[in-house]
């Protein structure tokens, strides 16, 4: 028996389609966007007159199962009951303690659904980790989930690199995606943690020239690899890269070039405001925004989302493990513990809670920057509003971020009470433009699901997911509006209403379309077995959990 439903008379964004605030029905059937009902059914209907319509929301950058993650819950002093408010108990809303900012996945789902997301991406799993991850990602409801594979620092991978096998790495790279159900390629620091574990000595790498100690191998060297593969695999997303000097003075010029030596293939940067400072005379951080912005702009081959930071709490999560012992030796205090993990040799792991404070110069020019870059970006199919969760703090920020971008009020008040360094070494003050319901569609629904190679995500047209969220028409106030949606729509049925989830439904978890790799296995199994620890056996999925996969590509 079909199930259906209407949601009738709304206002409907659905830029995909060239539908800016049109007034019309959705209609779904079977969990799908059609264009019409099959002849005989009774829909269920929604009154959405004098609302607003859009796609259900991605949050393709997030940090919500993984060893990582749970490392991060651990830290937590409190842990409490979810699944009920519009802001749960366990969010500790500009408090001085990082305590809760990290939820389980049954909070994570549903709080998701309450804010009318309906699809988010894993960002970072080391291979021996993965199917522990998949089984945080299956308990996480209302969401439909993929998660992307750490591979730039595996000492396998810089062996045979050094070696100049370049076929038997690629091998490589194509089983363990095959063997973790991963859906994409992520890069975290490359080069920069192995060498950092040949030698302590060499904990910075400074361009992506750089050789890791004792070896041929370079940034340059494991980004070509990792970038040239994920394109011959044919994966739906580019290598998902988080470069080398993340978080340092003048670092937009690595970024860029980095992506230069990419010489036009696909890739996709993480959290891009951690890669927007310039740098004052005396070496100190200035916002390269409006430059990096003015780069990007006729790279259709480059996407990148936000990775905004709140005032407020955060947890710092990371695979950039020099990085993090970095910060923690500046930072860390007995009151406010870390965790560093070394995972057999595949990847890192820093976890550390943090908070950005209005009161520090360098966390007030850094929110200002991701304001800044979402404001310059002209084509918004290719920025994807994200927060990093929970390194820039918690994704239920969502609703206030929407809000700085739409209302130059609001942003000003705001820039008002921040450390004057935001307003001096950025231009976010100058900036009069303020996004439009069609432009916040783009950002949140559009560009994740056009960047992910989602095709049936981001729109609702015809064969689309029958993921939707109908929002009251609170243009005056879009913090408001975008906190507490009407209603949210998964696959077909209403899983939300006025801000707060009340059915849990099973999301499917995505993987790439890659087969597995005969020559791949065999130097995995080599490997294994010459450096001790797990065998191939252990890491990975069984044939039974990768068949509840659902593969894209």
């Amino acid at each position: 028996m079909t199930r259906s439903l209407r949601i009738a008379g709304g206002r409907v964004y659905d830029p995909a389609n060239n539908i800016d605030g049109r007034v019309g029905d959705v209609l779904i059937a079977d969990g799908k966007v059609v264009a019409s009902l099959p002849v005989g059914t009774k829909p269920e209907t929604i009154d959405a007159t004098g609302c607003i319509v859009m796609p259900g929301a991605i949050d393709m950058h997030c940090h919500i199962g993984s060893q990582a993650v749970n490392y991060a819950r651990a830290l937590q002093t409190t842990q409490r009951d979810a699944n009920a408010a519009a802001r749960p108990e366990w969010f500790a809303d500009g408090g001085a303690s990082s305590s809760g900012i990290v939820p389980t996945p049954e909070q994570a789902g549903m709080a998701y659904a309450a804010l009318g997301y309906t699809t988010a991406m894993e960002a970072a799993v080391g291979p021996i980790d993965a199917g522990f991850a998949h089984l945080q990602l299956e308990q996480t409801p209302n969401l439909d989930t993929g998660l992307l594979l750490l591979l730039a620092n595996h000492e396998l991978l810089v062996e045979l690199l050094d070696r100049n096998d370049r076929a038997g790495a690629a091998a490589v790279v194509q089983h363990l995606l095959y063997m973790t159900g991963a859906y994409g390629i992520k890069v975290v620091n490359p080069a920069g943690l192995a060498a950092w574990r040949n030698d302590p000595a060499h904990h910075h790498v400074k361009t992506i020239d750089d050789r890791i100690t004792g070896t041929s191998v370079t940034p340059r060297l494991i980004l070509d690899l990792l970038t040239q593969t994920a394109d011959d695999l044919k994966l739906p997303h580019a290598t998902h890269v988080h470069g080398n000097r993340l978080g340092e003075p003048g670092n937009y010029r690595t970024l860029i070039e980095t992506l230069e030596a990419m010489e036009g293939r696909r890739v996709h940067v993480a959290h891009l405001q951690f890669y927007g400072y310039g740098a004052t005379p005396k070496g100190r951080f200035s916002s390269a925004a409006a430059e990096l912005c003015a780069f990007l702009a006729g790279r259709e081959d480059v996407s990148a989302d936000v990775g905004m930071v709140m005032f407020g709490p955060a947890v710092n999560i990371t695979a950039d493990t020099p990085l993090e012992q970095s910060l923690w030796r500046q930072t860390g205090t007995a009151s406010r513990p870390a965790v560093f993990s070394e995972n057999d040799l595949e990847a890192g792991c820093g976890v550390m809670p943090s908070r950005y404070s209005r009161r520090n110069p360098i966390h007030s020019l850094q929110w200002a920057i991701g304001l800044e870059l979402a404001l310059h970006t002209g084509d918004l199919r290719r920025l994807a509003l994200t927060i990093d969760q929970p390194n820039g703090g918690s994704f239920l920020n969502f609703p206030r971020i929407i809000a700085l971008l739409m209302n130059k009020a609001v942003r000003d008040e705001e820039l008002a009470r921040a450390h004057p360094y935001a307003t001096k070494q950025s231009r976010l003050k100058s900036i009069t433009r303020e996004l439009t319901l069609g432009e916040i569609a783009l950002m949140t629904r559009v560009a994740p699901a056009r960047i992910l190679g989602l095709k049936q995500k981001g729109h609702l047209g015809a064969g689309a997911d029958g993921d939707v969220t109908v929002y009251a028409d609170l243009t005056s106030d879009p913090e408001r509006m975008f906190s507490a949606p009407r209603q949210v729509v998964k696959g077909g049925r209403v899983v939300a209403k006025d801000g707060r989830a009340g059915d849990a439904v099973t999301g499917t978890r995505y993987r790439a379309r890659v087969e597995p790799s005969e020559r791949g296995e065999k130097l995995l199994r080599d490997w294994f077995g010459r450096r001790g620890g797990y065998g191939l056996q252990h890491l990975g999925l069984t044939a039974g959990e990768r068949a509840r996969l659902q593969s894209i590509g």
